[in-house]
């Protein structure tokens, strides 16, 4: 059966906050890609961006950017001078250009950077990180509050005013919140970031969680946006073998919680299931980062009756999480035109050609889609009576099973 735009009403119903609308429920989420780290990195961002807006985003969250460099992750994620705002504004125009919002993600790195001014709560090191933290001076954090800082409980064995029980824990974050709201002012959006679960020994309770929510929402918060787990987790969470939202009954949990919108993340890579899960009442919004690597028309395609014609994401995480811990720039196994907008331009041939592809293996298909879109004449051959070639094999393996849904983009 066909679905129609009638089929995605919750979806693609717009959000209103306000001060301001959002256009639909899909929230880009934040995603570190190494475009930030370009020399022509601005000029990327606003072109990798754009394009996600022109198809259909309601809203768009950049890469973590750091309030002052020791809580930087790269040299240009790091302090807003003004060099770097106008650079900055380059993105943010593009996406107006194109009917998208976008905020800025402000992320102190903390004990997760790589260099040696490294700051966190506490001297504990990470074990993905070599390095190990200068614990923050008093004086210090109430600066960071200004520029704006962030931390996590588990990191944090304080035993002052920022440590030591839940509440004092949770004041940093709060009033980093309050600070944005007032220097910001009332027409300005503001996502808080929440670990929901944090799935490490020694987390935050559900009661710790709830808790922070609520005050983050009285201190000025917009939306909430969701996590699950953190990088040092031993529990799989976007994984391909991780059941598709996995983790929403948590969300729901929060959500009965605070009366702000909540963004549902994690594991959601088809519309219908976005549908189903605004429409149950389970979240207010959903949260996309990898899918929309996968396919930036997402949106748009749900919008217009062509989900069958989503590039879904299977969740690998070979071309995008594992090419961000490795140093290497962020694209997708399944669109490698993912932040290559600049270089990836399919135009029209001058000539067309008559072209014959032998095998209907993900690279053959890809070849033979990407010819037929320059306005050469394809020709398709496979000795199987199946495409798909050895993803054929691969979507058999349990928790692999979103590999058929590549077989199935190229068969519409």
């Amino acid at each position: 059966m066909k679905k129609t735009p009638e089929t995605f009403t919750h979806l693609l119903a717009p959000l209103d906050l306000g001060f301001t609308t959002l256009r639909n429920r899909v929230l880009m989420g934040s995603m570190h890609t190494g475009l930030e780290e370009m020399p022509d990195g601005f000029e990327r961002q606003a072109k990798f961006f754009a394009r996600r807006a022109k198809g259909g985003v309601g809203i768009l969250v950049t890469g973590g950017i750091s309030p002052n460099r020791a809580g930087r992750l790269a040299e240009r994620a790091s302090v807003m001078t003004e060099d770097l705002v106008e650079g900055h504004r380059v993105i943010t125009r593009a996406v107006h250009d194109e009917g998208g919002k976008i905020v800025l993600q402000l992320l102190h790195a903390g004990r997760y950077g790589r260099h040696e001014e490294l700051v966190a709560p506490s001297a504990v090191r990470s074990r993905i990180n070599p390095l190990t933290p200068r614990a923050l001076r008093d004086d210090e954090i109430l600066q960071t509050i200004e520029d704006f800082g962030t931390t996590a409980a588990r990191t944090n064995q304080r035993t002052d005013s920022w440590g030591g029980s839940a509440k004092n824990r949770r004041r940093l974050p709060v009033e980093v919140v309050g600070r944005v709201r007032k220097h910001c002012g009332p027409d300005f959006i503001i996502v808080y970031r929440i670990s929901v679960l944090d799935l490490v020994e020694g987390g935050n309770s559900w009661q710790d969680v709830a808790a922070l929510a609520k005050e983050v929402e009285a201190s000025g918060a917009n939306i909430l946006n969701t996590g699950i787990g953190w990088h040092e987790s031993r529990v799989p969470t976007i994984a391909h073998m991780v059941p598709r939202g996995a983790f929403t009954w948590a969300i729901k949990r929060l959500k009965a919680e605070v009366a702000i919108p909540v963004v549902a993340s994690n594991r959601i890579n088809t519309p219908e299931q976005a549908e189903q899960l605004i429409a149950d009442g389970q979240a207010d919004m959903v949260s996309l980062a990898r899918p929309l690597l996968a396919d930036p028309d997402f949106v748009a395609k749900a919008a217009s009756g062509a989900s069958s014609k989503i590039n879904t994401c299977i969740g690998c995480n070979q071309a995008c999480l594992d090419n961000a811990f490795t140093g290497r720039l962020t694209t997708c196994m399944v669109n490698p035109a993912a932040c290559r907008e600049v270089e990836f331009k399919i135009a029209p041939a001058a000539r067309g050609k008559h072209i014959a592809v032998l095998g209907g293996g993900p690279a053959g298909l890809a070849c033979a889609v990407t010819a037929a879109e320059r306005d050469h004449k394809v020709v398709l051959f496979e000795a199987d009576i199946e495409i798909g070639g050895q993803f054929n094999l691969a979507r058999r393996i349990p928790g692999k099973e979103d590999y058929a849904e590549t077989i199935r983009y190229f068969r519409n």
